[in-house]
């Protein structure tokens, strides 16, 4: 079977996909969404706010729209593709991905049973159930579920049951972990003292929302992309007293997920602020 023909059975049942190339990693972005020039895809393709047909935004990318499978752009990345992956929170579900052997076992120990497939060195684990994506949560074993993807290597075997709260309690971190954002100062809203446009939902969580992806599929420089995308948060919503501490927590978490300190984190925030003036 083609990964064409993979992709489009598995987006009839409900699951989002998209192709991978060599090495397991999705498609570039188009020269229009390079950078997120064009405003990115903070959710999924059918409904973020780019509106390139391509295959751009890695997991963002992930559809079951059949017509999108099979356009023109995405037949020529079938070709070439190597696998497919898909979006797993996207079909409301959570891989938990066991790296090697000690971590097979440890998830035997611990976690319910379910759904299992193989992979070339380990298990994937699947429930029913989306949670918030981070690698690493202890050795050899990542979740992926939301802003994520995972290759599809078959059904596997097994019952796929319920996601338990064991699992969701692996992306928890302790209170300590996360040291608290100095607060920021408010201003009073410019534009002659109407509500402040960034207390929209809509538009502070897109910003958020775009600014965890910045984060999380950063390629390299970390540490680098932390700082811009804190100083980009600060630019655009640091003025007005919007942001909260969850919303600083969410960020906090996104670069935790690259491996950043939490030290690293507030040192961050703290030159992103002193840079501005606030």
């Amino acid at each position: 079977m083609s990964t064409l023909q993979t992709a489009l059975g598995l987006a009839a049942a409900g699951v989002p996909v998209l192709p991978l190339r060599a090495g397991k990693l999705p498609f570039g972005n188009c020269p229009t969404c390079a950078g997120n020039a064009c405003g990115g895809r903070p959710t999924m393709k059918s409904a973020g706010v780019c509106s390139c047909p391509g295959i751009c935004h890695g997991w963002a990318a992930a559809t079951t729209d059949p017509d999108t499978l099979t356009s023109p752009l995405w037949a020529a990345a079938w070709r070439q593709a190597q696998a497919v992956a898909y979006h797993p929170g996207g079909a409301g579900l959570t891989v938990v991905d066991l790296d090697d052997t000690a971590a097979v076992s440890w998830a035997r120990q611990t976690l319910p049973p379910t759904r299992t497939v193989l992979t070339t060195r380990g298990e994937h684990w699947i429930y029913r159930g989306a949670m918030r994506s981070v690698n690493a949560v202890r050795d050899g074993v990542d979740i992926k579920s939301t802003m994520a993807y995972a290759r599809w290597l078959g059904p596997g075997t097994g019952t796929m049951t319920a996601l338990p709260d064991t699992a969701r309690a692996l992306v928890v971190k302790e209170p300590s972990a996360l040291t608290p954002a100095r607060p920021v100062a408010s201003a009073p809203p410019s534009g002659g003292g109407g509500e402040c446009r960034h207390r929209t939902p809509a538009y502070l969580n897109r910003g958020i929302a775009m600014a965890e992806q910045q984060i999380t599929q950063a390629p390299s420089a970390v540490h680098a992309t932390v700082y811009r995308t804190f100083l980009a948060v600060l630019s655009a919503h640091g003025r007005c007293g919007c942001l909260t501490d969850t919303h600083v927590g969410r960020l906090f978490a996104a670069a935790q997920t690259r491996g950043e300190s939490a030290r690293h984190c507030t040192d961050a925030w703290t030159n992103a602020l002193t840079k501005l003036g606030m």
